[in-house]
């Protein structure tokens, strides 16, 4: 891995700050997949899961990374505070 990723590097030097391992790559895929319109069952699949559930545990984490690099791009002194929706809003989404 240490090879490729120095190689890979010289096109991409951010790389060379980055832990790259096979599980990375692993999870990488499996965020790109769901990007790509990939159903979680076929990613599931594809990973070797035998259950949805535990492809779900990296699809989650994709989604917490990007909200985490959305709150890094908000303008300084702009408040932070993420979106709550009112009990009223969340009862009438439930009732569909």
């Amino acid at each position: 891995m240490a090879k490729y990723t120095l190689a890979a590097a010289r096109a991409c030097p951010t790389l060379t700050r980055k832990h790259v391992t096979p599980h990375v790559l692993r999870h990488t895929t499996a965020g790109q997949l769901l990007e790509a319109g990939v159903d979680r069952a076929v990613i599931a699949l594809w990973l070797g899961h035998e259950q949805v559930e535990t492809t779900q545990i990296y699809l989650d984490a994709d989604l917490a990374m990007k909200e985490r690099a959305l709150a890094r791009t908000a303008p300084p002194g702009a408040r932070g505070n993420r979106f709550r929706p009112k009990d009223s809003l969340l009862a009438f989404l439930e009732g569909l």
